[in-house]
């Protein structure tokens, strides 16, 4: 019986990294189809495979014990394992066939089977294939300076499709632990107002801008007491696929390590002679120091 003391690892962004559960049963296959529909794949088509290979191998094995296969040589593994591959495939080559009641029987099941797990693979790629996904790179660090004469930190994010997000929303929230006035230590969420949350198409680059204002969560903070707090700031983007009027999400989670104060992200537009505009990708989670001195 599983031990629902023992600890599971979840990536979980309310903790700063993995967490443990305790006190939970340990269901490995509960949430196999969602694990297989966000896997790579690779990790799809390598389990379909090794399923495939082991399930000929094992109706195979009762071919061989039972002996009730047709032109097949006895005991021959190879034979056996052929056939039911042309049995599980369907596919009745004619010159193996099952000459026992008990082989009938085996085909019988094998023929369910396959039919019935070709129903499973097939619908779990098709799931997979057409399951919306939006395609947005995130900044790898978050800057503190100056915008329009206020203190803010900012973050870039762009669209790597060719088509746009439309009414695309964006929310930023703010994890650390706190103490409570009667001294419970609690892990708390605060969202941070953004200038724009909201844009009618997201075809290229945002950059979203937090003002650290009176209001702010952050007033008062440094890199060394977000550090210390274990904060995250957690940026999850909702939008609508210009193509196929699907909703799409993203989300992205920094450290408090990756927060770089007084900096700013490199500008990755620039006006060609001709009077176009370009766009470098290459510089996009580039940084630079900013003189303090020219902003005061």
């Amino acid at each position: 019986m599983t031990d629902p003391r023992r600890p599971q690892i979840s990536s979980g962004v309310g903790a700063g990294g993995d967490v443990l559960k305790f006190g939970v049963a340990r269901r490995p296959l509960a949430d196999l189809y969602h694990f297989l529909l966000t896997s790579p794949w690779w990790v799809l088509f390598a389990l379909i495979l090794v399923t495939y290979l082991a399930a000929n191998a094992i109706f195979a094995t009762v071919y061989v014990l039972d002996g009730g296969v047709e032109n097949a040589r006895p005991g021959n593994f190879t034979d056996a394992y052929f056939f039911s591959v042309q049995t599980m495939a369907t596919i009745g080559y004619g010159k193996m066939v099952p000459e026992s009641t008990l082989s009938n029987i085996v085909v019988t099941l094998e023929a369910l089977f396959g039919l019935v797990t070709l129903a499973l693979a097939t619908g779990l790629m098709f799931a997979k294939f057409s399951q919306p996904r939006a395609r947005v790179l995130f900044s790898r660090y978050v800057v503190v300076g100056m915008r329009d004469g206020v203190r803010s930190l900012m973050l870039r994010l762009a669209n790597e499709r060719a088509t746009g997000l439309v009414e695309a929303h964006l929310r930023l929230v703010l994890l650390r632990d706190e103490t409570t006035l009667e001294g419970e230590s609690i892990r708390r969420f605060h969202t941070l107002a953004l200038a724009r949350s909201t844009t009618s198409v997201f075809a290229l680059s945002w950059t979203a801008i937090h003002p650290i204002d009176a209001a702010s969560p952050l007033l008062g903070q440094t890199r060394e007491s977000l550090i210390e707090s274990g904060a995250l700031l957690v940026a999850s983007l909702v939008g609508l696929e210009e193509a196929t009027g699907q909703t799409v999400h993203a989300r992205h989670t920094w450290t408090a390590e990756q927060v770089r104060v007084d900096y700013r992200f490199k500008d990755i537009f620039t006006t060609r002679p001709d009077g176009k505009r370009t766009v470098d990708y290459g510089l996009f989670h580039d940084v630079e120091p900013v003189d303090q001195s020219a902003q005061k």
